[in-house]
């Protein structure tokens, strides 16, 4: 294994560590643990949103803390959801008073870890509202959850939800929105190689020098199938035509694009791929209203891609192109 890291097992401490020293003006570090907040939260009069789950998917959650997205995220270890209490002291450091929306991916472990503090919450007498993400039509169960699994579309929930609260919207609004983008967000990946969780030392699969893995989770969870490698154009219209398939979208309907990076698949691949994605949707009649190419949601150091595909309407689309401001994503 060879990886830059010190000690496996203090690999989220030392990366929010650094992560704190290259953003002091976005981020601070909870006295609660491994939480990373909104450097001005607890902001009063609006209501706070909070995410996380398992390290390895960087910049996702932390990067996204800023203005117009999400007020705290809770780091778990590596690929393991963060225990109740993690979560529940998120909750408590950035509730302002108007409640806090937990934006959580389904994943056994976040769902019912989530849950357990949203309760412990309720006895404090915060209002908290969850949402639970699952826009990967790849594989309905899977090794870590029952359902659709959560990808790369949770980004699109931190934004819109984010750019609501930051309106001033009540608790009630800002969850209803964020329903309404996990309602028309899917999402399908693959991968070329594995990835290595520190603890463990070794690749939690394997492929073989021509094989791909299709639809697998961002865990390394198995997909619908493996198979030689292809050209990028016929790998990214599977994985369009699935989504597609999953949501069928008119001529003339706008969306949103994510091009989602691994972490270990070259900018320009992910170019590559949203050049077919392009010309997809372009051929049906669905106009591209935004696209964002490189890694949001990745899975340590393995390569390959997801696409991520929003139907927009109008009050989503002023909210995508609203205002954010956090070390992973600036929209202006």
């Amino acid at each position: 294994m060879k990886k830059l890291i010190n000690n496996p097992e203090y690999v989220v401490e030392d990366m929010i560590s650094g992560m704190i020293a290259a953003h002091p003006e976005y981020l601070r570090k909870s006295d609660a643990g491994n939480i990373l907040v909104r450097k001005e939260s607890p902001i009063k009069g609006k209501v706070a949103l909070v995410s996380g789950g398992g390290s390895g998917h960087e910049p996702s959650h932390a990067g996204y803390v800023g203005k117009g997205m999400l007020d705290g995220a809770v780091a778990g270890a590596v690929f393991t959801s963060p225990t109740p209490d993690q979560v529940y002291e998120a909750i408590k450091e950035v509730d302002g008073g108007e409640g806090v929306l937990l934006v959580v991916k389904n994943y056994t472990g976040d769902i019912m870890n989530f849950d357990m503090a949203k309760d412990m919450a309720d006895m404090d007498g915060i209002k908290v509202e969850s949402v639970v993400v699952n826009d990967d039509v790849a594989v309905e169960n899977s090794t870590y959850t029952a359902g659709r699994r959560g990808i790369a579309g949770t980004v699109f929930v931190h934004k819109i939800a984010g750019a609501k609260a930051e309106q001033g919207a009540s608790l009630e609004e800002v969850k209803r929105v964020a329903e309404k983008v996990v309602a028309n967000v899917r999402s399908m990946g693959m991968a070329l190689s594995s990835c290595i969780v520190p603890a463990a030392g070794k690749a939690n699969f394997t492929l073989a020098e021509n094989e791909v893995e299709i639809g697998m989770g961002i865990h390394g969870e198995p997909g619908t199938h493996r198979g030689e490698i292809k050209t990028a154009d016929e790998i990214t219209e599977h994985l369009v035509t699935k989504i597609l398939e999953d949501m069928p979208l008119g001529k003339g309907i706008e969306v949103a694009v994510m091009v989602n990076g691994l972490s270990g698949t070259p900018l320009m691949e992910l170019y590559i791929a949203n050049k077919k994605v392009s010309e997809i949707l372009c051929e049906k009649g669905i106009k591209v209203h935004k696209t964002l190419v490189g890694e949001f949601m990745t899975s340590l150091e393995m390569a390959g891609f997801s696409v991520t595909i929003l139907k927009l309407d109008d009050e989503l689309k002023a909210l995508l192109d609203e205002k954010a401001d956090t070390p992973a994503l600036k929209v202006y």
